[in-house]
């Protein structure tokens, strides 16, 4: 323990003692502050430098009024009641534990020539305590706390040496120090206590946007899986049925297709061993086909039940498009309407598909809420979930607030022509657009786009990607 405090010590007080360390300006950055002109907040940031300089200036004003009258005495009185002690205190500007160090020594010099008070006079009681609560502002609690035992044990030295019978200020200087330095202290370990604090919140909100992502991309995974297994399970099916449709098929074409089968049994193999790994334990394959646009109607009616009145608008010729693309546009209309639920309750939404040349638009608009909106438990999945599933497939989405006070969503999924499936979706209807009441999907309010403005702006590719660090903002998450 005696080697740990002595190893303090010469950390705080003798290790790169004279070190220059300028006072950094005061942040103007907090919530008054910054409701304040540009130049004032630059004036206002040299706040503590002016403070310091006040002090000096009552250290010389004092030093002054206890100055002898005598030419000599009073010349040494200037420089060693008035000038050093008002250096010490603007010492602690560039280098604090330096003009801790200088303080002290001046303070017997100081007193010879005051001669009133012992050991410190009036002009360095005052510099020696601004020098200790400047100094101990600008380092930690420890310090403080070896700068007041050091002072404390060097005046009561002083007090018992060279038999002065003199009025002591020891006691006082203690006391006013050690009140002064407590408040210091308490300011300071609150302030590194809610440095922490937003650091651990920054640390966990970044450790959750990556959980979520791994969530995200495992249920992507296991969702991917059941989209090539079943296109693989059929290539598999037809490559082993394929040489019985046609008579005494060559023995090459039996070898090939027998190889088809082979590797493609095989591949179903590696992608199941694969999704072991991300598949959690406790997680159920699906029981049921994986959803597509063709079950959008059955959503949207699901959404009315629980009170959101919703209008979907379809635009362009409607076709079949890979399963992947329809699942991830499923989804992200399904996310983006249990988002209106949730955080604008008493809003209607508006759900507009485009389907264009080069692929699939999508948005999903909802108005401001009129009814009471419940507080967020915390950040969910929804706007990460959406990107996953966007970036996977090369797309671009954009989550903005609109100005009515609604939230839209915004995307583009595109789709190659090779990879378009030739059949389309006889229960999505033909060209143009239809709501899912029946009615024409166009007579919506006339200051949303319709779904053929969308058409237009997925045709000229006016929908361009989000950032990548908007998928942890606060308000996405909050949001999500």
């Amino acid at each position: 323990m005696a080697a740990g405090t002595l190893g303090g010590l010469r950390q705080d007080l003798f290790r790169d003692a004279f070190a220059y360390r300028p006072l950094e300006r005061m942040r103007t950055d907090g919530p008054l502050l910054r409701q304040l002109p540009e130049r004032m907040r630059e004036r206002i940031a040299w706040t503590p430098h002016a403070l310091v300089g006040t002090a000096a200036l009552f250290v010389v004003l004092i030093g002054l009024l206890s100055a002898d009258s005598g030419a000599l005495r009073m010349a040494v009185g200037t420089v060693m009641l008035m000038l050093l002690p008002a250096i010490t205190v603007l010492m602690t500007l560039v280098r604090p534990v330096g003009a801790f160090w200088i303080s002290m020594a001046l303070t017997p010099f100081a007193a010879a020539v005051g001669g009133h008070y012992w050991p410190w006079v009036p002009s360095t009681f005052l510099s020696h305590l601004t020098v200790l609560v400047v100094v101990a502002a600008r380092t930690r609690p420890r310090t403080a706390a070896w700068m007041w035992g050091l002072t404390l044990a060097f005046g009561s030295m002083l007090e018992n040496v060279g038999g002065w019978h003199i009025s002591t200020t020891t006691s006082p200087f203690a006391v006013v120090s050690a009140f002064a330095l407590l408040v210091v202290a308490v300011v300071q370990i609150r302030r590194d206590a809610e440095r922490e604090v937003t650091v651990q919140r920054t640390v966990t909100a970044v450790e959750r946007d990556r959980r979520t992502l791994l969530e995200e991309r495992t249920t992507i995974a296991r969702e991917l899986h059941d989209v090539v297994a079943h296109h693989m399970s059929v290539v598999a099916i037809q490559a082993e049925a394929a040489p019985y449709r046609v008579e005494n098929p060559p023995p090459e074409l039996e070898q090939a297709f027998a190889t088809i089968r082979e590797n493609a049994v095989a591949a179903l193999t590696e992608l199941r061993r694969v999704l072991g790994v991300v598949r959690a334990e406790d997680q159920q394959a699906p029981d049921a086909p994986q959803p597509t646009l063709a079950q959008l109607d059955g959503l949207l009616a699901n959404v009315r039940e629980a009170g959101l009145e919703t209008e979907k608008t379809v635009t362009g010729a409607v076709r079949e498009l890979p399963q992947g693309v329809e699942l991830s546009a499923y989804r992200i209309i399904q996310e983006a309407l249990s988002n209106t639920l949730r955080h604008a309750p008493g809003a209607t939404a508006k759900v507009e598909i485009g389907y264009v040349l080069g692929g699939l638009g999508l948005r999903v608009v909802n108005g401001p809420p009129t009814g009471p909106v419940k507080p967020s438990p915390g950040a969910g999945h929804g706007i990460t979930g959406m990107r996953e599933r966007v970036a996977m497939l090369d797309g671009d989405m954009t989550a903005v607030a609109t100005a009515e006070g609604g939230y839209e969503i915004t995307a583009f999924i595109p789709v190659r022509l090779a990879e378009e499936p030739h059949e389309s979706h006889e229960t999505q209807g033909t060209h143009g657009t239809q709501g899912t009441d029946g009615t024409d999907g166009t007579h919506g309010r006339s200051d949303e786009p319709t779904g053929e403005r969308l058409g237009a702006r997925l045709e000229k590719r006016e929908i361009r990607p989000a950032k990548a660090e908007e998928a942890v903002t606060a308000e996405t998450a909050e949001r999500a």
